[in-house]
């Protein structure tokens, strides 16, 4: 069995997920498509490095990535830096020859996502996206369902993305509030998780009928809080993002429906829900209830005081195809298990890569990242012109 070896780029909260979905592989899957290696991290600072060695077992820390590229037994460039660095590092390691693991987004801009993906589709490497909620049992079988035809004709669909961290106006100010360094707000840290589902269940190659990429949005995005304490001197300091965005969204195939995101939904914690309303049937799912997909036959006659009609909740729980192997399939899954399912995806395919295999394209991969980075576009340039209709490029 071939050993990948890992660099890390970023130790905060998604890098150690990243870190622990690593550590957490050999227990999960057997057999393994290939064992991984904790090599290389590299941090903000030489004590945050120490800590990740100390943690997980890196062999060496930096605080300068290309100390990570320039290393043989590195195969595996993991990068969960803010989104302001991920054009720099990601080009330097498709240069390098680095299979790479993004976190969303792929990039602040179009203009740097499509830089990035022209240069990877020239790069013989697995490069994929980190859209974990791709990787939910229930979401699984909702793609399996819908390649199906279960859905039929997509009527309409629902997306909404609720997160509640920011109700407080004392919250300090952070690089997710600065437009220079994140690229937005509500609509490219939580919009990115809901676009990239909408394509993977009703998008190009699902055979959903009026389904299809994004075409055109009109958005609404709400600065509502619009300043926050500087951390450093205490001071007022303006907001340049979106705390709360509503799209109106059109699909290729003919199919339209909303898209929510908020980072001021009170009450809400990791609120991700999703609808699709078809000709045969409908589908929902919510991520606070994460082990059952819901779905509604229409196809079943009607009868009398409603005979067997209504939605059926499929426990998907842990349920995943093998080589999943931790115990049983009918313990409750977790948030963790998502990431861990979509490492063990893209580690299968750099094996894959790496044996000759032909598995090529990798999904969720750059050009993935690059079509959710031009609806996220569309939604600010539509919200700037007052939230006129804004066609998608393709360009």
């Amino acid at each position: 069995m071939m050993t990948l070896g890992v660099g890390m780029v970023g130790y905060g909260f998604i890098g150690r997920v990243h870190t622990l979905a690593h550590l957490s592989l050999p227990l999960f899957y057997d057999p393994l498509p290939a064992r991984t290696r904790l090599i290389g991290v590299c941090t903000a600072t030489e004590a945050s490095g120490q800590r990740a060695m100390a943690q997980a077992g890196y062999a060496f820390c930096t605080t300068n990535f290309h100390a990570l590229l320039e290393r043989d037994d590195i195969q595996i460039l993991h990068i969960c830096t803010p989104n302001d660095t991920h054009r720099d590092v990601a080009l330097a390691a498709l240069r390098a020859g680095k299979h790479i693991y993004c976190d969303k987004p792929l990039a602040r801009t179009v203009a740097e996502a499509e830089e990035i993906r022209a240069l990877a589709a020239t790069v013989p490497t697995v490069q994929q996206m980190t859209f974990n909620y791709r990787f939910v049992p229930a979401t699984m079988r909702a793609r399996q369902m819908i390649e199906q035809g279960f859905l039929g004709d997509l009527y309409q669909f629902r997306a909404a993305y609720l997160h509640s961290g920011y109700i407080d106006p004392a919250r300090p100010y952070s690089w997710r509030l600065d437009r220079d360094r994140s690229g937005g707000g509500a609509i490219m840290d939580l919009g990115a998780h809901i676009i990239d589902l909408v394509r993977f269940l009703v998008g190009p190659g699902t055979g959903a009928g009026r389904g299809g990429d994004f075409v055109a949005v009109s958005a609404d995005l709400q600065t509502v809080i619009p300043e926050r304490p500087d951390p450093r001197t205490g001071q007022p300091r303006p907001v340049e993002v979106d705390d709360i965005a509503y799209v109106r969204a059109h699909l290729e195939g003919g199919a339209s429906g909303t898209l929510e995101a908020s980072r001021l939904a009170t009450g809400a914690q990791d609120e991700l829900r999703i609808e699709l309303h078809g000709s045969r049937g409908a589908l929902r799912f919510n991520l606070m209830d994460p082990n059952y997909l819901d779905a509604y036959d229409a196809t079943t006659p009607e009868q009398e005081l409603g005979g067997a009609r209504g939605y059926t909740r499929i426990e998907t729980v842990t349920r995943y195809p093998k080589p999943y192997a931790l115990g049983v399939t009918k313990n409750t899954v977790g948030w963790l298990h998502f990431h861990i399912q979509s490492l063990f995806d893209f580690v299968s395919n750099v094996a894959a890569c790496l044996q000759g295999r032909a598995m090529a394209p990798w999904s969720p991969d750059f050009a993935d990242g690059l079509a959710v980075q031009r609806v996220i576009t569309a939604c600010q340039r539509s919200a700037q012109a007052g939230g006129e209709r804004e066609r998608i490029s393709k360009v």
